[in-house]
């Protein structure tokens, strides 16, 4: 079984990773800025206190851990996409200070980027609202850096479908790298907790070491 950390494991997508991981019997540290927001409890689960924009407060959840997840999202208001580019910034630094023995690192990212049947970005669809974009835009960006870095930690970021939103776990999905992922009717979408399956399916059997997949229900 793994250590887990996970820095806002009390988000949308945080929270059931740390649930999906728990029932699968990892041992999770669960950062977050508020441990009072975290109401579950469980005899694998710790709650800490953390700062994914400060690399000494990285370097010490990191610390002793097996991987480290960031499910920091861009948000809904503005400003928080400013927030994407230096959270990979400072997790990187965070990692690289703990050399040999810092933790593989997990993103959640963002479908912006994803290439598109018609040869675009999905973050290039028509009617997006400008703040969307912002956020698909810096998440991005933060791929960017991550791939930049490939050889000074072990990361991978993981990408949702076009849609993503509370559901019914299913345990199923199909995996792809830089392209959408679609059904049958040329829809793409995941539920959150088929995100979190997912997510820990990767951390149990690492096969996305230094790049970017997706993940959606195919055809």
């Amino acid at each position: 079984m793994a250590r887990i950390a996970i820095f806002g494991a009390n988000g949308a997508i945080g929270h059931r990773v740390v649930s999906e991981a728990l029932d699968r019997g990892h041992t999770i540290t669960a950062v977050v800025r508020d441990p009072a927001s975290v109401t579950r409890t469980h005899q694998n689960l710790t709650v800490t206190t953390g700062d994914v924009l400060d690399p000494a407060s990285v370097s010490a959840v990191a610390r002793g851990q097996d991987v480290l997840v960031s499910a920091v999202g861009g948000g809904d208001g503005p400003g928080h996409q400013a927030t994407m580019k230096p959270s990979a910034e400072s997790l990187v630094a965070g990692l690289h200070a703990l050399g040999s023995g810092a933790p593989r690192l997990i993103m959640v990212g963002d479908a912006g980027s994803l290439r598109t049947p018609g040869g675009g970005r999905v973050w290039d669809a028509p009617g997006l609202p400008g703040d969307v974009v912002l956020i698909m835009r810096a998440h991005g960006d933060a791929l960017e850096y991550l791939r930049g870095v490939a050889t000074e930690v072990r990361w991978t970021s993981l990408s949702p479908a076009a849609r993503i939103e509370p559901g019914r776990r299913t345990g199923r999905y199909e995996a792809g790298l830089d392209d959408l992922v679609t059904d049958e009717r040329g829809e793409s979408r995941i539920s959150t907790e088929d995100y979190a399956v997912a997510l820990v399916d990767e951390i149990e059997k690492p096969r996305h070491i230094g790049e970017r997949f997706t993940v959606a229900y195919g055809g």
